[in-house]
């Protein structure tokens, strides 16, 4: 199992890069796919047409995320995002920290962030 942490910058006031993150509508908004998303702890949720399966954990509005991914049935120890959000001169400083990836999954999950998740987030608000 591995962990990633890595910094996003994105144009738009943390409050905003929140609801886009939690907010079913939007979600399909910037990721083109179809999503599921009740913004509450305990709820499931799904992205990218399934492609994302997992469980919200904590949400406090504007400033944090904490979510359960999931990897299948040989889960030994849950595999957790956090995504802290702070004010930054350019919008959203995007704090990611993903740990226990599975070893065999770990390089598509860090490209999935780069250049798929928050490139594409990014991209969503750049072209407003």
């Amino acid at each position: 199992m591995k962990d990633y942490k890595k910094y996003y910058i994105i144009p738009a006031p943390p409050e905003e890069v929140y609801l886009a993150l939690t907010t079913e509508a939007t979600i399909m908004l910037w990721t083109g796919d179809k999503a599921e998303m009740i913004a509450e702890p305990g709820t499931e949720f799904s992205m990218w047409d399934g492609s994302i399966i997992g469980k919200n954990l904590e949400l406090e509005p504007g400033k944090r995320i904490v979510q359960q991914w999931y990897f299948g049935e040989n889960e030994t120890e849950p595999s957790i995002v956090t995504i802290k959000l702070h004010v930054h001169k350019q919008g959203t400083s995007a704090e990611l920290r993903h740990t226990n990836i599975p070893d065999e999954a770990y390089d598509d999950i860090c490209e999935g962030w780069d250049y798929a998740y928050f490139a594409e987030l990014i991209d969503f608000y750049e072209g407003e």
